[in-house]
């Protein structure tokens, strides 16, 4: 019954999206992989993280397709935060192996420009190396802008724009004086992993954990926030087509 419901009720929330209102850079938490297989095991009774996270991978996809008919310009999807890379081999090797195979996934289908945003060199030389190429492979191709964060974290990440910011400022040999001076919310926007891109209009959360866990914390002061209960693998279109009404529905004040 369901089944036959869901496409009824997708025509039903488009018809109430207003898509002048359309967010133009969404950043997506992909949140509860683990949680999700402990809570569907398949018929053989597995109920692994990794299964849970090959899930997740696959999602990514349908989300990427649903972002292209909302005309959503940027995408920046929370992968791996760089606490996780704390975890042991066991259980972290496998992730980053399911993490390079769905980016090389991502690459190969082409229709998206695929950017991968964090301290990659926290990670280990070969999937750097898979990730560098499929990013020059991509790069370039028109239509939804994918940043891949990945070893992510956002103090991490502010920390790393003032660290780049003294260090340019040092080898065009400004004084201390002269850096002090050059210290601003402009100037530290300049080295964030996501320079030049717009900041977050939405940042989605799935699993229903209404919080960000770092998850751009200076880009997004200013955006809107949706929780949702599904976990990432459950997460459907309508979920996401939800989360654009209740966007389109609020009445922005942008921090004032």
């Amino acid at each position: 019954m369901k089944s036959l419901l869901y496409p009824l009720y997708e025509k039903r929330l488009i018809s109430q999206l207003d898509f002048t209102q359309t967010p133009h850079h969404v950043g997506v938490i992909l949140d509860g992989n683990r949680r999700w297989a402990k809570a569907n095991p398949d018929d053989r009774g597995d109920t692994s993280t990794n299964r849970g996270h090959k899930a997740g991978a696959k999602k990514i996809v349908d989300l990427l397709d649903w972002c292209e008919d909302a005309q959503v310009a940027v995408v920046t999807l929370w992968l791996l935060s760089n606490d996780n890379l704390a975890r042991a081999a066991a259980e972290l090797d496998p992730l980053l192996e399911i993490i390079g195979e769905a980016i090389e996934e991502l690459g190969a289908i082409g229709r998206w420009e695929l950017r991968p945003v964090g301290s990659m060199e926290l990670l280990p030389t070969a999937l750097q190396e898979r990730l560098n190429k499929v990013a020059l492979q991509s790069k370039g191709i028109p239509g939804v802008l994918v940043n891949l964060a990945i070893g992510y974290g956002g103090r991490q990440e502010i920390a790393d724009a003032v660290k780049s910011l003294i260090n340019d400022a040092a080898k065009n040999g400004k004084s201390i004086d002269q850096l002090t001076s050059l210290i601003s919310e402009e100037e530290i926007e300049k080295f964030l992993y996501t320079a030049g891109l717009p900041d977050p209009d939405l940042v989605i959360r799935t699993s229903g954990e209404q919080r960000l866990g770092g998850f751009l914390l200076w880009q997004s002061a200013k955006s809107e926030f949706y929780f949702c209960e599904a976990y990432w693998p459950d997460f459907r279109k309508v979920d996401f087509l939800r989360a654009l009404r209740s966007y389109s529905q609020r009445h922005r004040r942008l921090g004032l």
